[in-house]
């Protein structure tokens, strides 16, 4: 069988109530990083903690924003899997660069030294929950299938049955 004789279907109601429950674990993510940060450790992320532990509409939005590239990730994982060959590969190492990316960004801002670790801390965890848990589940929202559907045979092996139509023979 060659790659022109299969064809690769995903279910994308499998894929993207997936989607939608990793959104919900980053954003969950983002919210238990802040709580840590400002509550136990004592550091801001992102905005001052002026308004106590639970911060103010920056963790929402963090929060909202982590989910929101949940969905974008599944987003292109979902064109990967319908173009690419081995699409986890080149998922995972797309995903592991622009986590990377979210990580080093946070270091470059001119803000105190554990602000910018704590935040790329948790732009890490978000980044690395999405990328794994996606990838975890996505294999199995894809199925492979021939193009071209084999004939049934023409002939009735075994007992007869009298509620098979017979095609192409004289009876």
């Amino acid at each position: 069988m060659t790659d022109n004789d299969i064809q690769i279907r995903v279910d994308a109601g499998r894929l993207w109530a997936g989607a939608a429950a990793t959104a919900l674990v980053a954003g969950l993510i983002a919210v238990v990083g802040i709580l840590i940060a400002r509550g136990l450790v004592h550091v801001d992320v992102l905005a001052p903690k002026g308004e106590g532990v639970w911060g103010n509409a920056n963790t929402v939005t963090y929060a909202l924003v982590s989910a929101a590239v949940a969905l974008a990730a599944t987003g292109l994982l979902h064109l990967l899997l319908v173009t690419t060959p081995r699409a986890t590969v080149f998922f995972t190492w797309i995903m592991v660069l622009l986590t990377l990316i979210a990580v080093v960004l946070p270091l470059s801002l001119p803000v105190d030294l554990a602000s910018r670790v704590t935040t790329g801390l948790i732009n890490l965890a978000i980044g690395l929950a999405v990328t794994g848990i996606l990838t975890s589940f996505a294999p199995g929202t894809v199925k492979i299938e021939p193009t071209h559907q084999q004939q049934p045979p023409q002939r009735h092996i075994g007992p007869y049955d009298e509620t098979v139509e017979w095609r192409g023979e004289q009876r």
